[in-house]
């Protein structure tokens, strides 16, 4: 017997099921590039156990960190606890790793697709922080190379589900 009200935890449930949709989406894309105008808006907490990055990124993003897998990266290699990618960072490449837990963030604005993951801590700590419906802004997006045209200007912003809002 337990002492106290068995439940189940349907937010804990769910995060495990989105990074799990992560790591699908991104082991599609390992093998197979990313199709038409798909990209990505990854952000991670630093701060997290597991996350390798360079020690200057680290002093420059020491919270938080936005990246975008969009026209370069290289070396994406999709692992059962997280990914490793290269990037180009003001034409300097640089390899990172991310477990899916330090994930905070993860948006595809090319079909207004979102995922937040927030937890108590981080919402009890910096209030009521990012507006809705926004990945939390842009902080360290690498410069990838591109033809110089926005290709997300003209799309709104993408919907994010935030699995707070259904905990009581």
């Amino acid at each position: 017997m337990s002492d106290g009200p068995e439940t189940i935890d349907y937010g804990n449930l769910m995060h495990r099921a989105m990074r799990g949709l992560i790591q699908e989406v991104l082991a599609d894309v390992a093998e197979k590039g990313l199709p038409g105008q798909h990209h990505f808006f990854i952000t991670f907490d630093t701060r997290h156990p597991g996350v390798a990055i360079a020690d200057w990124l680290r002093e420059r993003y020491p919270e938080e960190m936005t990246i975008v897998i969009q026209h370069w990266y290289e070396n994406l290699v999709v692992e059962d606890d997280g990914f490793a990618i290269t990037l180009n960072f003001g034409n300097n490449p640089e390899p990172l790793y991310i477990p899916y837990d330090a994930i905070l963030t993860f948006v595809d604005p090319s079909v207004e697709f979102g995922l937040r993951f927030e937890n108590h801590e981080s919402a009890d700590e910096e209030g009521a922080g990012d507006e809705p419906g926004r990945a939390g802004g842009a902080k360290a997006a690498p410069e990838p190379e591109s033809d110089g045209k926005d290709e997300t200007a003209d799309k709104g912003a993408a919907e994010v589900v935030s699995l707070d809002s259904f905990r009581k």
